[in-house]
């Protein structure tokens, strides 16, 4: 039988064996909370409806009121009662479920493990006797209990789970339903209180429920229900004949070296990322301190087509480019590595120290792709040619040169030092080349160090030849020893100057940010933008951001402008260094976000610069994210101010119009009502009618008359208009005459009026604090219950006037005390919202604050109703100037 053939019989007899039985349903989740039993109770419920015969063998609501109103209307099996070390412990009743026979029986948390004394000691196992009985099943697992991946959710949250199930459960599934959550909502709901306690919460928080190791388990969890959707979809093509289909693959990373076949690499890269449906990213290690610009050239050009192909890409630091590609791979959830075959050395495949060698050796987690081209093999026999090719000039002359020093060195202290302690000399010059050069460099120092000290230090001297073998020992000790210090001196320069890069690196988009974080608006936004890339990068620097430009004596001339223009209307680089409008003297980079662009970032170079390195571009690239993202702060912010402002006004003059809607029309509708009964059967009326319209006229009109001071006073108040014209007057003398006004228009209104005795005169504005002291009456007054009396008290108290307005009427809640002095504020239950403006206790406040004294609203004294507290300094008149003596 052909492989196909049996690959075939082999799916059709795993679907078999799949519909033998019960049908497993599972409801996967990335963590607890997610809302597992929660979809399950939905889509059991559904299904009840539709006539199916469901039943809750197992719920875990977990105190969750929403899941468990869902429970509601379903049959629930009664659960098996087990005595264990003296608690009662509550577990699926498995023979009855069996002897209930259900089409679907709903079973929650499949990696449980059941109380002692139970049949099965997991709840998996009794999944799959109930499957056995031919009855269907729903339950819910999350992604951290499968047993395949423990030992990856063990690298990603350094917890071991000891619940599992075994994969094999999964073999006998029917559906997966993913049930995905944002971990920030999940985080969310946790603090809540809605997944746990909230002492539970706060340690988990801490531990288990980082957004990074939600995230990863979230990214885990959609893999494994697309592998397995994925699988069942292969399987099924398979059993008819089809050919199957490729499994879904997460990020594909690709490793360039810039000698040649970097953009070949990139294809293919995207070219296997789209079979994958994965995406991807092309990195680069740069081992070295100084690149060549050819080296550069290439890495520039090959990330240019990875990102307009749709791909990312990254810069690595590090003298081992294997530690380096593992390294990124692990923080970037990487399943394939990609690389170019290059001409292995033999002595390196000798002892396992290729590049691919040892990323096999330690990359066990990641598939390893290998990819040859016709021109990689041509260079590599190119270079095989031209050995001397990877040695610059200038560390051969350094080496040459330091080898000669070290030996003129150790020839003027042989004379004071033992032959032994001269080979320091050559180890330290072998040192000192690998600190300043590359490692080949090292290598040939100390070779021409070990021959400059065979031939003139060791008998016979100016001989090759070694006269003891303690020599030769010596000889060879002293060639391993600069060998190893030489490699160990090269590897922590690499590491110093990866550091001090990703330090500059870091520094400079540090000192934007904080220069970015202390501007609150666009302009200030274009201009520390432009001082921190003028001070970074060291170059000339303009900016753009909604049509903002940044201010400077730098001027872009016609062409200049052409390329910025261009790189903001296509959102791609343009001018110098580009293929677009290259002849410009400015490189321009868009500013972009994730709705569009901003605005553009142009850079002048000195003229001598060939092209910018690989750490100077992806900096200002860097910076110019980073500034579009604070231009898009200040524009949000702008608009919610606007949007702020806007809604405030809106609901200022909704308020006007209300008030002069209600409040204004009704005096006008009684005036003009009476004066329209009067015009009209003036004469068939007594003079009592006729006197009862006159007065309601007369009493409209004051009342409209006091709206409309109201609102004027408020201008007054609010474009401080208000001058304080103030004269002595007693306290008495101003609460009677308020008293007295408000009992002319509300004759039946009573006044409990308290003032302390021999009250010294006050040094206020008498006709401003009276209309204050009556707004606050009139205020009590409306709300008063008919019969009830307005109490008022006066009294001194801290050396201040204080007077208390209180009514028995239905009180202010605590939370809208404050707010009852905001212009057109009301509420129906409290001191205002029956009638007025809403401008009666803000006119009080303004008037009192001129004063320099406070109006509150308090409690009544004994819970009923509301007390306004006016409160008053007791200020003296300045002194006046003494009048000169007369003549």
């Amino acid at each position: 039988m052909s492989d196909a053939r049996t690959q075939q019989a082999d799916a059709l007899i795993g679907q078999l064996q799949r519909e033998h039985g019960g049908r497993l349903t599972v409801f996967l989740g990335a963590a607890p909370g997610v809302g597992k039993t929660y979809a399950m109770l939905s889509r059991a419920r559904e299904r009840l409806r539709q006539g199916v015969d469901v039943v809750a063998g197992i719920v875990e609501t977990h105190g969750r009121s929403e899941t468990a109103a869902l429970l509601d209307g379903l049959p629930v099996l009664p659960r098996q009662r087990i005595e264990y070390r003296g608690r009662t412990l509550e577990e699926l009743d498995l023979d009855a479920l069996i002897a209930r026979r259900p089409q679907l029986a709903l079973v929650d948390e499949l990696a449980h493990r059941n109380a002692p004394g139970t049949r099965h000691e997991r709840r998996w196992q009794d999944v799959i006797e109930l499957l056995d009985a031919g009855i269907d099943v729903y339950t819910t697992v999350n992604i951290q209990h499968l047993e395949s991946l423990n030992d990856v959710v063990l690298r990603i949250t350094g917890v071991r789970v000891s619940e599992t199930v075994p994969d094999a459960v999964f073999d006998r599934l029917r559906d997966i339903v993913l049930v995905d959550l944002p971990p920030r909502e999940l985080i969310e709901r946790l603090q809540q209180g809605k997944v746990y306690l909230p002492e539970q919460a706060t340690q988990a928080l801490q531990a288990f429920f980082s957004p990074s190791n939600l995230t990863a388990l979230r990214e885990l969890a959609m893999q494994t229900a697309a592998d397995r959707v994925d699988s069942d979809l292969r399987d099924a093509q398979t059993a008819r004949g089809l050919p199957g289909t490729a499994a879904l693959r997460r990020r594909v990373v690709v490793a360039i070296d810039g000698r040649g076949s970097s953009d070949y690499l990139v294809r293919v890269a995207r070219r296997l990322s789209e079979r994958r449906d994965a995406p991807w990213t092309v990195v680069t290690v740069q081992a070295r301190t100084v690149m060549d610009a050819a080296w550069q050239l290439e890495i520039d050009r090959a990330f240019a087509l990875a990102r307009r192909l749709g791909g990312d890409t990254a810069l690595l630091h590090g003298s081992n480019i294997a530690d380096a590609l593992l390294d990124f791979a692990a923080q970037s959830g990487t399943s394939t590595l990609v690389l170019g075959r290059t001409r292995e050395r033999p002595l390196a495949r000798m002892f396992n120290r290729t590049l691919t060698q040892r990323l096999l050796q330690r990359g066990a987690h990641y598939e390893l792709v290998i990819v040859s081209s016709a021109d990689a093999r041509a260079r590599s026999r190119r270079q095989s040619r031209q050995p001397m090719r990877w040695l610059r000039r200038y560390d051969l002359a350094y080496a040459l040169v330091t080898a000669a020093a070290a030996v003129g060195v150790a020839w003027l202290l042989q004379r004071w030092t033992d032959i032994d302690d001269l080979s320091m000399v050559f180890i330290v010059a072998v040192v000192l080349v690998a600190s300043r050069t590359r490692m080949v460099a090292a290598v040939l120092a100390a070779l021409l160090s070990f021959l400059a000290y065979n031939f003139f230090f060791i008998e016979p001297r100016f001989t090759f030849n070694i006269s003891a073998r303690q020599g030769v020992v010596t000889v060879i000790l002293f060639l391993i020893a600069a060998l190893v210090a030489g490699r160990l001196a090269s590897r922590l320069r690499m590491q110093v100057l990866a550091l001090r890069a990703a330090n500059t690196h870091a520094n400079a988009l540090q000192a934007l940010g904080r220069q970015l974080s202390t501007a609150a608006d666009l302009g200030e936004v274009v201009e520390a933008g432009r001082r921190a890339l003028a001070t970074a990068l060291g170059v000339d620097a303009w900016l753009r951001l909604d049509k903002r430009e940044s201010e400077g004596s730098v001027t872009l001339s016609a062409l200049d402008r052409s390329a910025a223009d261009w790189a903001q209307r296509h959102g791609q680089p343009a001018g110098r260094f580009t293929d677009t409008l290259a002849g410009a003297d400015w490189w321009c980079l868009p500013v972009q976000h994730e709705r569009g662009t901003l605005g553009v970032v142009a850079l002048r170079f000195d003229a001598s610069v060939q092209r910018p390195a690989l750490e100077q571009r992806r900096l200002a690239e860097a910076m110019v994210e980073d500034i579009g993202q604070a231009a898009l702060r200040t524009r949000l912010v702008a608009d919610l101010q606007s949007a702020r402002v806007s809604g405030e006004t809106e609901r200022l003059r909704s308020a006007l119009l209300s008030s002069v809607s209600h409040d204004l029309r009704s005096p006008l509708a009684s005036m003009i009502g009476s004066a329209s009964s009067l015009a009209s059967y003036g004469e068939a009326m007594d003079a009592q009618d006729r006197r009862s319209l006159l007065d309601t006229i007369q009493l409209e009109g004051e009342r409209l008359d006091r709206y409309i001071q109201n609102l004027l006073d408020m201008t007054r108040l609010g474009h401080a208009g208000l001058s304080l014209n103030r004269d002595w007057i007693g306290v008495d003398e101003l609460i009677g005459s308020a008293a007295r006004r408000l009992q002319r228009y509300q004759p039946e209104v009573k006044l409990d009026l308290h003032i302390a005795p021999a009250l010294a005169p006050i040094w206020v504005h008498p006709a401003l604090v009276e209309q204050a002291i009556f707004n606050v009456l009139e205020n009590a007054a409306k709300f008063s219950p008919p019969g009830e009396p307005v109490r008022v008290t006066a009294a001194l108290h801290d050396g201040a006037l204080r007077i208390d307005i209180s009514d028995r009427g239905p009180g202010i809640p605590e939370d809208e005390r404050a707010r009852i002095f905001d212009m057109f504020y009301s509420v129906e239950r409290g001191d205002r919202g029956r009638h007025g403006t809403g401008l009666g206790l803000t006119i009080c406040q303004g008037m009192i604050g001129a004063h320099g004294g406070s109006v509150e609203a308090l409690a009544g004294a004994d819970g009923r109703g509301t007390t306004i507290r006016i409160t008053l300094p007791l200020l003296e008149p300045p002194p006046r100037p003494a009048r000169p003596p007369a003549d």
